[in-house]
């Protein structure tokens, strides 16, 4: 989260192919997240996990050892908030984006497998529950711990991150790997036919197109992420000089997602026992569209920590309610390809958004300044979230989340 936007930083200047590198890291969830689902409906799921962190280690390890061949071209990170004409490096940054694309499918088929082994672990009324805690772990360790950690490293030398998350990686495959009992999603004796993608990936589509409450639900997820995606394109250029922002000071920035996502881990189940399923969703965006007007006027580090800190407490409401429904009403022969087109449509307008942004940035600073140029998404931003929100507030109730558990009851 540190090492990777600041390298990136250092490497081009250029808001769109800031953008463009984000692209290359989400083009994966628009391409190759139906294949995933149909692949983690046939395969081990622990295996799948094991082997797409292991990919990913291996990467992240080219990553670190490029990096450490070009150091000396690089210029100091202390600078880069008063550079903006850096000439572009661009054997560092073609070899960014081929392994972000990598890294990318990698994280495609793990993270939809991630989510589909949860039944296997924990029973159907406990899901939310786990849900909640793991969350809260990731946010603690993503958010908290990671960024420091990364302005840490970084600020001895620019490619130690890299090799520590090499480490975290492999690490990483051997817990997985020590997970004991049963994750294959077919039973052992019978028989499985040629994969044929299209077929599969069509039984998983008509499941959720037929769904009259998943179906909205995943839209809204794709318009909401498309949105974030489009203010996050040039974040780090908008933290560098708008926010002026040191390593560190970045690193601090990226504590609130911690923070926020610890408390909605530990909060969640009773604030969604209290207000109901419809109100947390709900809240979740007008959250957003709130946020980013405030960052959008703000210059102030310590505003925007706090925007970040509550937007992400009600992000993982969103995600305590929405992934537990989902593990929870889909049959569990479908669930890895119904995930997986849910996460087409949510998912999948990221790498869209990301490219969105990065345009706005570049043609705006034909006509206004660069500071206003890397706030225009944010102002943007807010007027489309009121259209998502306005279509979403009588879809997403708690009586149409009940309904929709009821129904798979029975």
């Amino acid at each position: 989260m540190i090492a990777y936007p600041w390298l990136a930083s250092a490497v081009t200047r250029s808001p769109i192919l800031i953008a463009a590198a984000g692209f290359a890291s989400r083009l994966p969830w628009l391409i190759f997240t139906l294949h995933a689902g149909v692949l983690t409906d046939r395969f081990d799921r622990r295996k799948l996990i094991v082997t797409m962190d292991f990919m990913r280690g291996v990467l992240t390890a080219f990553v670190g050892v490029i990096v450490v061949l070009n150091r000396d071209s690089l210029p100091s990170l202390n600078d880069l908030s008063s550079i903006t004409d850096l000439s572009t490096n661009w054997i560092l940054y073609l070899i960014l984006m081929v392994t972000s694309f990598l890294i990318g499918l990698a994280e495609v088929l793990r993270d939809n497998t991630a989510q589909t082994i949860m039944p296997s672990i924990v029973d159907k009324e406990n899901l939310e529950k786990a849900n909640s805690r793991m969350w809260s772990a990731e946010s603690l360790t993503n958010s908290f711990i990671g960024p420091p950690l990364g302005s840490l490293l970084i600020g001895v030398a620019i490619f130690l991150p890299f090799f520590f998350d090499t480490i975290s990686f492999f690490f990483a495959c051997a817990l997985i790997a020590s997970l004991a009992g049963s994750f294959k999603p077919f039973e052992k004796d019978v028989p499985r036919e040629k994969i044929n993608f299209r077929v599969e990936i069509r039984a998983g589509f008509d499941w959720l197109w037929s769904h009259q409450l998943l179906r909205p639900m995943a839209i809204i997820l794709g318009c909401l992420n498309g949105l974030g995606a489009m203010v996050s394109a040039t974040y780090i250029l908008f933290a560098q000089e708008v926010l002026h922002t040191s390593v560190f000071v970045f690193a601090i920035l990226g504590t609130a997602g911690a923070i926020g996502g610890i408390l909605g881990g530990l909060l969640g189940p009773k604030i969604l026992s209290k207000i109901g399923s419809g109100p947390s969703l709900v809240l979740a965006l007008v959250s957003a569209a709130i946020g980013n007007l405030i960052v959008g006027l703000t210059s102030s580090w310590q505003v925007v920590w706090i925007v970040t800190a509550v937007e992400i407490f009600l992000a993982v409401l969103w995600n305590t309610v929405t992934v537990s429904l989902r593990q929870s009403i889909i049959p569990m022969h479908l669930l890895g390809r119904v995930n997986s087109v849910y996460r087409f449509f949510a998912w999948g307008s990221i790498p869209i958004g990301l490219l969105v942004g990065g345009t706005l940035v570049s043609v705006a600073t034909h006509y206004i300044s660069r500071e206003n140029a890397l706030r225009f998404p944010y102002l943007l931003s807010v007027a489309l979230g009121l259209v998502v929100l306005a279509f979403a507030i009588p879809r997403l109730t708690t009586s149409k989340i009940e309904h929709a558990r009821a129904e798979s009851s029975q």
